[in-house]
C-alpha cells in the first residue's frame, strides 16, 4: 500500500498520548503526556527564538524537528523523571535503542535523519541542539514554578539540582532565558516549591 510505513509510523506515535510524565498540567489536575508536552515546547521554540544565542545561526526548521521527535522513544523507554539519579542511569543507551526501533519503521532517507536528529539532540553541542535542549528543560520548569510544583515536592526536588540540570542548560541557549529562569527559580524557592538545601 502506498505511504503504508508513513501511516504505520503515525500510528505509532498515537502512543505518545498514553505516556504519562511526571510533571503536572498547570491546573494540577493530572499528569501531563507526552504528546502534550511535545506540543508545547515545539510552539514555545518559536517563541523563544528572537532570544537565542546565535539565533542567526539557528535553523528553526531543524529545531523543531527535533523537538517534535526526541521524546518518541519514550513509547517504549517510558519517561525518565530528569531528576530522578538512579532512573538517568543508562537512559541513553535504552532510549537509543527504543529510537533505532520507532524510526526503523520508516524507510530511508527519513530513518537515518530522524535518528540523527535524536542523536543530535542528546549531545547538546549543536546550536540547534543545544536551543532545544533548552527549551525542553525549560517548559516542565515553568509549569512547576506556575502551579502546586507537585512533581518537584513529591521527589523532594532541591534548588541546586534545578540549577544545574534545568539552569546550566538554558543559560548556554540565551541570556534572557537564564534571567527569567533565575527569577523562577527564586520564586520556587521564596515559596517553597524547592528545597535550598
Amino acid at each position: 500500500m502506498i505511504l503504508e510505513k508513513e501511516i504505520q509510523f503515525i500510528l505509532t506515535l498515537d502512543a505518545l498520548k498514553n505516556v504519562n510524565r511526571r510533571n503536572f498540567n498547570l491546573d494540577d489536575s493530572r499528569r501531563e503526556n507526552t504528546a502534550e508536552h511535545s506540543w508545547q515546547i515545539i510552539v514555545f521554540a518559536q517563541i523563544l527564538l528572537p532570544y537565542a544565542k546565535n539565533k542567526e545561526k539557528i535553523d528553526l526548521l531543524r529545531v523543531i524537528k527535533m523537538l517534535s521527535i526526541h521524546d518518541v522513544v519514550e513509547i517504549e523507554a517510558g519517561d525518565t523523571f530528569i531528576f530522578d539519579e538512579k532512573a538517568m542511569i543508562g537512559k541513553y543507551e535504552r532510549e537509543l535503542e527504543a529510537a533505532k526501533n520507532i524510526f526503523g519503521i520508516l524507510d530511508e532517507p527519513l530513518q537515518s535523519e530522524f535518528l540523527n536528529l535524536w542523536i543530535e539532540f542528546e549531545a547538546e553541542e549543536t546550536d540547534d541542539a543545544i536551543f532545544a535542549v533548552a527549551v525542553d528543560r525549560l517548559m516542565p520548569f515553568i509549569l512547576n514554578t506556575h502551579s502546586k510544583a507537585t512533581s518537584w515536592t513529591e521527589a523532594g526536588v532541591k534548588a541546586d539540582q534545578s540549577r544545574k540540570i534545568i539552569g546550566d542548560a538554558v543559560k548556554r541557549a540565551s541570556d534572557a532565558m537564564d534571567e527569567a529562569f533565575e527569577i523562577l527559580l527564586k520564586k520556587a524557592i521564596d515559596e517553597g516549591k524547592l528545597l535550598e538545601i
